[in-house]
């Protein structure tokens, strides 16, 4: 085990559990709920927009986007970029209505916010059970991710890295609750500024400049450096299902959709939006970039996805390939703690309060023990499933990603912005979605080589207009709640 390597982790893990210590014993007073699942609404701007960015960016981020770069070179690179705009979107489309009406309505979840708008419990509750499901098998994955970062690049066992992080994420998530998320998150955006710089840095010193590099990459493939990529695979359809998957479509996802209930005013949510889409600039350019050179300082890699880590072991002194590994842990675990609290109060306030304790007795002392119960719960199942991986993970994963898009993206922009838009629509939308999204990618279907978000979301926006006007309009107190700036 090499120790001078693990010292970083170690340290940056212990400074993660003391955030969750500190936000557990500097709750803002009043409601647990409204304490524990958005922080009494008090973000600044630098925490939304690092804990946006974090929260978007996974073990996909740093290990599968450069080691898709590595394989096709640098069109991968201009590819990736179309992530750019996603705080923006995500913030400009949701973040100002979205902020004002869940505090008129009290709202502390996605399904409050359904609820509100669309006063229909099947789509309340068909919104909980596909959040619980792809939360699951997404946490799932960002878990065995961690796990074999840490066997790989530290040489503990499987079992060994994946009780280490799964510990750490729990502890501090169940601790300290949406306050020690959100400020994790802020910690976790830096380390990957750290992490990614460094290891670029590494990159263009090793391989004596990026123009020898680029040079070196010409000579392994001339593709690798033209904007086609080698193997021709950045099609038209490709590229513009790409665009909808990681950009356009990342304003359907509730994990970061909730970010815009919790932060303080408007001058957070502007700083929030500028912050966040330069931070993620240079985190998208900068890890996608690394994977690109890294084909001219490892040309050999049977595996893409390996390709990270093993750069960070060839270019790095030891004590700061720790500060890099510990930038991928960041995104990963910024990731599964938002799902997680996520998912936790999907089960507390939007299943239980609602349908299963109708009466609301002694509240105040069974929804906080609860809400601690249900995180510790889920975040334990997900480690019992990641001991033992099942095959299928990853395509379950694509497909709760997508998934969790077909489901919520028009029910809650149009929520937003169509005073026409009602119930029946909705439900219509999240059905038809969800059905063409499981069909299509189970089946291996691509309809003018398009992904099969493409389909789903158009599938999905047919219905919900063409049964919002065929069945009666919303209540007017609903239609002038949502339509009030």
């Amino acid at each position: 085990m090499n120790l001078e390597l693990l010292l970083p982790l170690v340290v940056y893990l212990v400074l993660v559990l003391g955030v969750g210590f500190w936000a557990s014993r500097h709750r803002v007073g009043g409601d647990f709920v409204q304490e524990y699942f958005i922080g009494n609404r008090s973000m600044g701007g630098l925490v939304l927009a690092m804990t946006l960015v974090a929260t978007y960016t996974s073990a996909s981020s740093f290990i599968g986007g450069p080691g898709a770069a590595y394989k096709v070179g640098l069109g991968w690179v201009l590819l990736a970029m179309i992530q750019l705009p996603t705080v923006w979107l995500t913030l400009g489309v949701l973040g100002k209505k979205f902020a004002i009406i869940a505090r008129r309505v009290n709202a502390v979840t996605i399904n409050d916010m359904l609820w509100a708008r669309y006063q229909s419990r099947a789509v309340v509750i068909l919104g909980s059970v596909t959040i619980i499901l792809a939360f699951i098998a997404t946490m799932v994955v960002q878990f065995i991710g961690g796990a074999r970062l840490l066997e790989a690049a530290t040489g503990l066992s499987y079992q060994q890295g994946l009780l280490l992080f799964a510990s750490c994420v729990l502890l501090y998530t169940v601790i300290g609750g949406f306050r020690a998320v959100v400020v994790t998150d802020a910690l976790q955006g830096i380390v990957m500024l750290i992490g990614t710089g460094a290891l670029l840095a590494g990159i263009l010193v090793a391989g004596d400049g990026l123009p020898n590099l680029i040079h070196q990459l010409r000579e392994i493939d001339p593709k690798l450096v033209s904007p086609q990529g080698a193997g021709d695979m950045l099609t038209q359809p490709f590229m513009l299902s790409f665009w909808i998957l990681v950009c356009v479509g990342v304003v359907g996802l509730p994990h970061s959709a909730l970010r815009c209930f919790g932060y303080r005013d408007s001058k957070a949510l502007h700083r929030g939006i500028l912050i966040g889409t330069i931070v993620c600039a240079l985190l998208m350019f900068g890890m996608h970039l690394a994977g690109a050179l890294g084909r001219a300082i490892l040309p050999g890699m049977d595996s893409p996805d390996k390709i990270m880590p093993s750069l960070m072991m060839e270019v790095l002194p030891p004590w700061l390939a720790g500060v890099f590994l510990a930038a991928p842990m960041a995104a990963i675990m910024s990731t599964i703690d938002s799902q997680l609290i996520q998912a936790s109060a999907t089960l507390v306030k939007d299943l239980y309060l609602n349908y299963l304790n109708p009466r609301q007795e002694k509240l105040e002392v069974r929804i906080p023990r609860l809400s601690l119960l249900c995180t510790l719960i889920l975040g334990s199942l997900v480690l019992v499933a990641a001991l033992q991986p099942p095959e299928m993970i990853i395509w379950l994963n694509l497909l709760a990603f997508g998934g969790l898009q077909a489901v919520f993206l028009w029910p809650l922009v149009l929520g937003l912005y169509w005073s026409r838009a009602n119930g029946p629509g909705a439900l219509a939308s999240m059905v038809c979605g969800i059905l063409c999204y499981t069909a299509l990618s189970q089946w291996g279907i691509k309809l003018a080589g398009l992904h099969a978000i493409v389909p789903s979301l158009g599938l999905g926006l047919v219905a919900f207009v063409l049964v919002s006007l065929l069945t009666p309009a919303p209540d007017q107190s609903v239609r002038r709640l949502f339509d009030q700036n």
